[in-house]
Order: structure tokens, then sequence, then C-alpha cells
């Protein structure tokens, strides 16, 4: 039989920040200075942002070395509490959880490129998607060796932007280091611009999701998921000091484009083409994560009920190709009818809801007899739950209708399990 290619704990590592690092941070820091301006409340929201993915990563760690299945929270819910809410999540996760990203990062590769090459946007999306399709269908040398370049690149790129950072300094800026942030942090505001940051923070668990395609899994998960986490929390939080002292808050406060705005600042009109060129090499390595974990999760549903089995189909290299596929076609579905973002919205509140859930799951298991244990339980999962809680509890008051739609797609996706069950 024939040996399969696994990764070592570096290429799960570079998984899981390429995974999470995307758009976020150098597009949300325009809507936290709206309410929250004090630089030391700007750095505690990013350092808290990062302790809770931390938290996150721990527990993923610890359920992963107990139940060494790729899958994620389909596999670990399912074990813990039923096979029904495992099936749920995975659902969401065939269905938006992957597809929808894809397709998020892909547009906004070619809105960036289109623009300065005078290119069709949907055409450059399309291209990406499919060409990062065809890399990861091939083996998981190819895959690891890409994911691996083009995170490192990324690493290359964010360094060189913070070190700009601290040899070139902007007068005026918006660096506040006053009293007022002990105000600040109590304020409703600050609370609402966490919600901005932790979805900046999204994908620590990456790696959880091909526990199989990764050598000694025991060891090398937690090594990754922790590692890499904390590698983005220090990045993180460098560069939004970066962004604060390069560009004062009125040419900031409510820009989505933070990012382009320090650029043109520090490197003058064309700094702006350059961060665009920048961010869309980020998106090409988001992009890749995503189609390599997304169809992890397919493959494993495809094994435990038939009503999936179409996806069942890998390659000789025992990639899961037809999966791969099956989510490259919905993810440029989206990129053609340009609906997909009402369709990220619907589901960000069952997205938190199921990492809330799986972290949970630590304190339902037998701790007795586990391979890894988190030396940060109890209190870094009850962190994690309490600001999961918070975070639900605000996108129900201030996204109610897209919460309930969210909600709605696990209706339909209980008929599948229903239908998939019976099969």
């Amino acid at each position: 039989m024939q040996q399969l290619d696994k990764i070592g704990w570096k290429s799960a590592t570079a998984l899981v920040v390429a995974n999470m690092i995307g758009t976020g941070v150098f597009t949300s820091l325009g809507f936290q200075l709206t309410g929250t301006t004090n630089t030391i409340s700007i750095l505690i929201l990013w350092a808290l942002g990062g302790l809770i993915a931390l938290a996150g990563a721990f527990a993923y760690a610890e359920l992963g070395a107990k139940f060494p299945r790729s899958g994620g929270e389909y596999h670990y819910l399912s074990e813990i509490f039923h096979p029904s809410v495992g099936y749920l999540s995975g659902w969401v996760s065939i269905t938006v959880g992957f597809a929808a990203p894809v397709a998020l990062a892909a547009m906004a590769l070619g809105e960036y490129v289109g623009k300065l090459y005078q290119i069709n946007a949907t055409l450059l999306a399309t291209l990406a998607v499919v060409g990062v399709a065809i890399i990861h269908s091939l083996n998981l040398k190819s895959s690891s060796r890409f994911q691996n370049t083009t995170t490192f690149l990324k690493l290359v790129l964010i360094a060189g932007f913070i070190l700009l950072g601290f040899f070139m300094p902007v007068e005026p800026n918006a660096l506040d280091y006053s009293s007022s942030w002990k105000g600040e942090v109590l304020m409703p505001v600050f609370a609402i611009s966490l919600v901005y940051v932790t979805y900046s923070y999204t994908g620590w668990n990456a790696a959880a999701y091909v526990v199989e395609e990764i050598k000694e899994p025991i060891k090398n998960l937690p090594k990754a998921l922790i590692r890499g986490t904390l590698v983005v929390t220090v990045l993180y939080i460098l560069l939004n000091w970066m962004f604060l002292s390069h560009a004062p808050i009125d040419q900031m406060v409510g820009k989505v484009e933070v990012g382009q705005v320090v650029a043109i600042n520090v490197l003058g009109e064309q700094g702006g083409k350059i961060i665009s060129i920048a961010i869309a090499l980020f998106l090409v390595s988001s992009i890749s994560a995503m189609v390599w974990v997304g169809p992890r999760v397919s493959l494993v549903m495809a094994e435990d009920y038939s009503f999936w089995k179409f996806l069942l189909q890998k390659n000789k290299n025992g990639i899961p190709v037809r999966a791969i596929w099956f989510q490259t076609a919905i993810s440029l579905l989206m990129i053609w009818t340009g609906t997909f973002e009402a369709v990220l919205l619907y589901c960000g509140f069952i997205l938190q809801l199921f990492s809330a859930l799986t972290v949970a799951g630590v304190f339902f298991i037998d701790r007795k007899n586990l391979t890894y244990k988190n030396p940060t339980h109890p209190w870094f999962p009850a962190l994690f739950l309490i600001i999961s809680v918070w975070i639900l509890a605000f996108l129900i008051y201030d996204k109610p209708f897209e919460s309930l739609l969210g909600l709605s797609n696990l209706v339909v996706g209980y008929g599948t399990y229903l239908v998939a069950k019976r099969k």
C-alpha cells in the first residue's frame, strides 16, 4: 500500500497563519476608531482578541489530540454531543463556511489587481480560485509547498510594513497614550470593537481540519495551533501600532482602506499600489488555505454518510479531488452571482455558535486519559465561552435578520441529516 505524504508542524503552522491573516487586520481599525481612540485601548483590543483565539487554540489542540481525525468541529461535536450536532456543523462548512470566504477573498483580489491593470475583476477572481484548486488537486507536497511559500511571502511583506513604521515616522499621527483608556475599556463601544477584532482572528483552528495529514498529530497539532496563533497575535499588535503612528485619526476613522491610507503616508502615491498588490498576495494565501482545509470536512462527512458519498473520490495521492472541486464550484457560483456577501452575513452567527459549542466540549470529555492536556484549563476555555456568548447576543441584537437566516440554514441542514441518516 502506498505511503501517503504527511506534513510536519511547520507546514501545519503555516496553514494556521495563512487562514488567520486576511484583509480583516487591514480594514477593521477604521471602525474601531469611531468610538475607541486611545492607543492603549486599541492595543488592548488586539491583545484580547489574540488571547481569545489562543484560548480556542488550546481547546482545539486538546480535542484534536483526543480525537485525531480530520474534520474539526464536525468530528469533535459528533463524538462529544451527538452525530446530529456534528453533522450540522459540517453542513455549514460544506454550504458556506469555506466556499463563501474563498469567493469573498477572490473577489477582493479581483478588485485590487483589476483596477491596477484594467482587467475584469470577475475573470481574475475566477482564475485565482481555479488555479489554486488545480494546485491543491495534485498532491500534498504541492499543497504544502505552495501554502508555505505564499505564507512566507505574506509574513515578509507584513514584517517589512511594520519595519517601515519604525524607521519612517510620520506627523501628525493617531498615537494617544493618555489615561483615557481606563474609561474607554468599560464602554459598550469597546465591546463592539471587540467583535471586529475577533473576526480578524478567525482561522486559528485551521490545522484541526487536517489532523490526519499531520505527522504525529498528538505532538504537532498543539504546536501548530498555539504557535501560529501567537505569531499572528504579535504581528497584529505591531501592525495596528504602526497604523496609529503613521496617520491621524481623521484619515482613518470609518475607512475600510486603512492599509492604503498608511501606505500612501509612508511611501507616497505609489504606496497605494504597493499595498494593493501585497493584499492581493495575502488573499492568494488565504484562498489556498481554505481550498486545502474545507474539502477535508466534506470528505469526512462523505465517509460517514452515504448521502455525501459522491465526494469520496480521491486521486492516487490521497487528495479528495471531488470535494475540492465541489467546494470550488460553490465558490465560483458565488463569484458569478455576487450574492455571497449576504450568505456570509447569514452564517456568521452559526459559525461562532459551533466554535463555542466545540470549546464547551472540553468540559464534557473524560479528562483522566488525555494524550494532551490543556495547561490553561478551565480558565481559558471559560474566557472563550464568555466572550462567545457576548458576541452571539450582540449579533442577535444588532443583526436579528441575518442571525435568523443563519439559523434557518440549520433547519435545512437538519432536514438533510434526517435523509442522510435514513440512507
